[in-house]
């Protein structure tokens, strides 16, 4: 016998008769076959056993006083588990009319009296696989369903259930004329943080945030969307909540009445989201941007609210990032700027229209011009010069950064193949090495072989990392930062006092030097700027790192920083980037004079 069999047969079979006799014979041939049996004497009795037994089947004779077979069947196929269990109902009449109404109250089987009983074991049997093979099929379409309407990973709706939903949702705001929201949600460097965690982890991490997303929008009392006076019934509103795919989450709002509402929802959102997530060893941050478009005014079909729910999202992005901004008409001329930036930033390193500037860092000690910061310039054949803050976001956003980032590094190496040909004395070059670039795994690796094919040495190079990165995922930096390092390069950490350093990892970083943020040295003459770079400086000095101040534009600013012990400065008090031919005498000029008179 197999174990489906054995399955089977032991079955829990329910048998309501009046007669005790039926009872008894029926209860000898189901036994017989294994199956275990349960009785009743009456409909009452029958629906309180079923209810309390879960029978695998229902045996029950249509002619008993009280309540009849045919309403207890009906009363059976009401519940929710007796939707789909198999009926035999049994009775003496055999006209066509009674065997149609014994259907029509939900009977599987009709069996007429006298009952063979020799059949009766073989005949349940039957109907017991025949309902095994319903349910399988059953649950295999219910899977299917809910392959084709939920996100397995989250089990939220996904993108085809968000349109059905969005589509319902606003045929309901039109018939009860109100308003609704579509929040488009995207984790902010979330392909960075994935490649760093690993891909495991990152499905964790998105688990995580729909988690977050369901339980801070779930409860009526904190999203109560419907006033009292609205004629909306309460119970189609509320929100709605899926995965588009990726890092991509949309929140729908139905029937609001103030923006005010989906401010406050935003905020919640922005607030639950962005704190720590624990996973193992790791707790990043991950912040969302959130683009809302609103329905009727920023569209009145699906397709234009989420186009235009992205294209505020993008625009969240571009502002910051971690914050929610709403749609606006002007928004749809910066997002097709911003298409057409892309498409001609990529023409751009194909046509060679960027170049390579050097701004000098000059050691407060001698007055010399010991090192050049490398910068990326875009002379555009139409726009003319175009700002790195417009395009560096641009390439950051495509990934185009990782081409520029390496173009960058062979430009580096023409070039002092070109200042070793004039006999020039040695001086670092600084690169900066996006976070997109830092994150990808074997970037020691590149470098390496780049040096090796290049032949720039690599005590001529010194990476500038962002703070911000290099923290994300700490522990794994560290051994990827010692990696670099065993190369023979120098590391830098760029924008620093702008992210969220750890002191105790700081420590463990094999770093050469902080570099302070221009935005701190602008800042100098308030009480609160001036603490800040002082705590810099101090903290480096601790550390034994060198420390280099950026964007120094006036003299009081050099006499500050020279006093307070700053080793390195740059900034257009001193030159703004200069060509690749003018570094020469770039490195001939001292500018101890100035240094001292501070």
């Amino acid at each position: 016998m197999s174990s489906e069999d054995g399955l089977r047969n032991r079955a829990k079979i329910l048998v309501c008769d009046d007669d005790f006799n039926v009872r008894l014979l029926t209860r000898q041939c189901l036994e017989s076959e294994g199956m275990t049996v349960v009785e009743a004497s009456d409909g009452l009795e029958a629906i309180d056993v079923f209810v309390r037994e879960r029978p695998d089947l229902v045996f029950l004779d249509v002619e008993m006083p009280g309540m009849s077979g045919l309403e207890v069947c009906t009363r059976l196929r009401q519940m929710p588990q007796g939707e789909s269990i198999p009926i035999m109902i049994v009775t003496g009449s055999d006209d066509r009319e009674s065997i149609d109404q014994g259907f029509d109250a939900g009977a599987t089987q009709y069996k007429t009296k006298p009952v063979n009983w020799s059949l009766l074991g073989r005949d349940v049997q039957y109907m017991l696989r025949a309902s095994d093979a319903f349910n399988a099929l059953k649950r295999q379409e219910d899977r299917l369903r809910y392959l084709a309407y939920y996100d397995p990973l989250t089990s939220l709706p996904n993108r085809r259930s968000f349109n059905e939903q969005l589509n319902r949702i606003l045929k309901r705001c039109r018939r009860h004329e109100t308003g609704a929201a579509l929040m488009f949600i995207d984790l902010d460097h979330f392909k960075r943080i994935n490649d760093s965690i690993g891909h495991g982890r990152g499905d964790r991490l998105l688990v995580e945030i729909a988690k977050r997303l369901t339980m801070e929008l779930r409860e009526d009392d904190a999203i109560n969307y419907y006033t009292e006076n609205s004629a909306v019934d309460p119970l189609e509103s509320g929100t709605e909540i899926a995965r588009l795919g990726g890092d991509e989450f949309t929140v729908v709002l139905s029937d609001i009445t103030h923006a005010s509402q989906i401010e406050r929802v935003a905020k919640r959102i922005l607030h639950a989201l962005s704190q720590p997530i624990a996973l193992q060893s790791h707790n990043p941050v991950v912040t969302p941007s959130i683009g809302i478009a609103l329905f009727p005014q920023d569209g009145e079909d699906p397709d234009t609210l989420l186009r235009n729910a992205d294209t505020a999202m993008y625009v969240a992005k571009a502002e910051g990032r971690a914050c929610f901004r709403f749609y606006n008409e002007e928004m749809n001329a910066q997002a097709v700027e911003q298409l057409k930036l892309e498409e001609e930033l990529r023409d751009a390193m194909r046509n060679h229209e960027l170049e390579l500037r050097y701004q000098p860092q000059v050691d407060t000690r001698t007055g010399e011009v010991v090192s050049m910061e490398a910068l990326v310039r875009w002379k555009h054949p139409d726009r003319g010069m175009v700002s790195p803050g417009e395009f560096i976001p641009v390439a950051e956003r495509t990934g185009q950064i990782i081409e520029l980032g390496e173009w960058v590094l062979a430009e580096v190496a023409r070039h002092c193949q070109y200042w070793d040909s004039l006999g020039l004395r040695p001086f670092t070059v600084c690169v900066n090495i996006s976070p997109l670039q830092f994150n990808q795994t074997e970037l020691p690796v590149w470098i390496g072989e780049f040096l090796d094919v290049s032949g720039l040495a690599p005590e001529r190079l010194e990476l500038e990392l962002t703070e911000s990165a290099i923290m994300t995922d700490a522990e794994t930096n560290i051994e990827k930062l010692r990696k670099l390092k065993s190369i023979g390069l120098k590391l830098a950490v760029d924008d620093f006092g702008t992210g969220y350093s750890s002191l105790s990892y700081l420590k463990r970083f094999p770093i050469d030097t902080l570099k302070i943020d221009q935005s701190f040295v602008a800042d100098m003459e308030s009480p609160d700027g001036a603490a800040i770079v002082d705590a810099i400086i101090a903290l480096s000095k601790t550390l034994k790192l060198s420390v280099i101040a950026e964007g120094i534009e006036r003299f009081g600013q050099l006499d500050y920083l020279v006093r307070r012990g700053c080793d390195l400065l740059q900034g257009y008090y001193f030159a703004h980037p200069i060509y690749p031919e003018d570094v020469p005498d770039m490195l001939c000029q001292n500018f101890l004079t100035e240094l001292q008179a501070s």
